[in-house]
């Protein structure tokens, strides 16, 4: 009893309000699971919509018409869009991503990522759509295991800090017809070269485990001047263990992810557009047969700060992973 006091008065500390930023990188470490300190790959859809003007009475929908979870059709395209909002209730905004991942244990205590993105952005603005695709701004990041005590028997937690970068490889130079260049978020990059540091708590109590990811990220201007105002997010997934059989596990989970920014910033002054303040909740789904894990997410909002642009209407993520049975070790050798 006295560990598991312990364990909740952690948890309820954890969840504690404070900065962070998760949005890009939680799920690079997904709690004490069967693939603990393995490398590995991954793919992952991450789907992200925006829609319904609050302050005009109008509700956020997960599926809008004319929004697609997955692909956008066609790819690319514009049938005469303007970025200018007036409540027009069919506007909405859907930015999706196709992310191959990878991870890198070089020790016991040390690993690095790299994360690849295909971008799938649509904008609808009164009854004017336009479709954004391709490769994207590619992350690397390295962390560091500060504790790891997973040998013991019951109380079992990690805690991983690091930090990386966001390179600037996607386009951001994309115009229409005229030769206006789309807004900033309407590109496939941002042009900007973004350092973030971030640290993941993951304990466990048996059966039951938390995972809390934050990190603050800070972004340079790209040649146009244009940037996004430092953000802040933190996710937290409140999961239990299920093992079927020797090798099948299931985690079923809760999911919390809350995400802060003043948004698109011009030469050092905020431009009012994209700002953000949201918290969202839902259920999760992991599950691993021997190497193989299917991962799922859905989260709806439960607050949403009011602005001029359509509002967080939900976030969905699914990916396959496959983890390597790591035995030895770049850096001092076998586990």
């Amino acid at each position: 009893m006295k560990y598991l006091a312990l364990f909740l008065l952690g948890a309820l500390l954890l969840l504690a309000p404070r900065p962070g930023r998760a949005c890009d990188i939680c799920g690079c470490f997904m709690g004490i699971t069967p693939y603990d300190n393995q490398s590995g790959f991954s793919l992952m859809h991450r789907y992200r919509i925006f829609n319904g003007y609050q302050a005009l009475g109008q509700s956020a929908r997960f599926f809008p018409s004319g929004a697609r979870p997955f692909f956008p059709s066609p790819f690319n395209g514009d049938t005469g869009y303007h970025h200018d909002h007036h409540g027009d209730p069919t506007d909405f905004e859907a930015f999706r991503v196709i992310e191959l991942r990878g991870k890198y244990f070089l020790s016991r205590r040390v690993e690095l990522n790299a994360f690849v993105p295909y971008v799938m952005n649509t904008s609808q603005i009164n009854g004017k759509q336009l479709n954004s695709s391709g490769v994207g701004d590619v992350t690397v990041f390295a962390g560091y295991h500060l504790i790891r005590a997973i040998e013991t028997a019951g109380v079992q937690s990690r805690l991983i800090v690091g930090g990386g970068l966001k390179l600037p490889t996607g386009e951001y130079t994309r115009q229409n017809a005229q030769g206006q260049r789309y807004p900033l978020l309407n590109q496939v990059g941002t042009g900007t070269t973004d350092g973030f540091v971030y640290a993941n708590y993951i304990g466990s109590y048996r059966s039951f485990g938390l995972s809390v990811n934050s990190s603050y990220r800070r972004s340079t201007e790209n040649t146009f001047r244009n940037s996004l105002a430092p953000s802040t997010a933190t996710y937290a997934s409140l999961f239990y263990r299920v093992p079927l059989g020797e090798n099948w596990q299931i985690y079923p989970s809760a999911q919390f992810f809350y995400e802060k920014t003043k948004g698109e910033m011009l030469e050092g002054q905020l431009t009012g557009e994209h700002a953000m303040n949201n918290a969202l909740l839902g259920p999760g789904l992991d599950v691993y047969y021997k190497n193989v894990s299917f991962n799922t997410s859905f989260q709806l909002p439960i607050y949403t700060a009011e602005t001029d642009h359509p509002a967080s209407a939900g976030r969905f993520v699914v990916s396959v992973g496959y983890s390597f049975k790591q035995t030895k070790y770049l850096l001092h050798g076998k586990s």
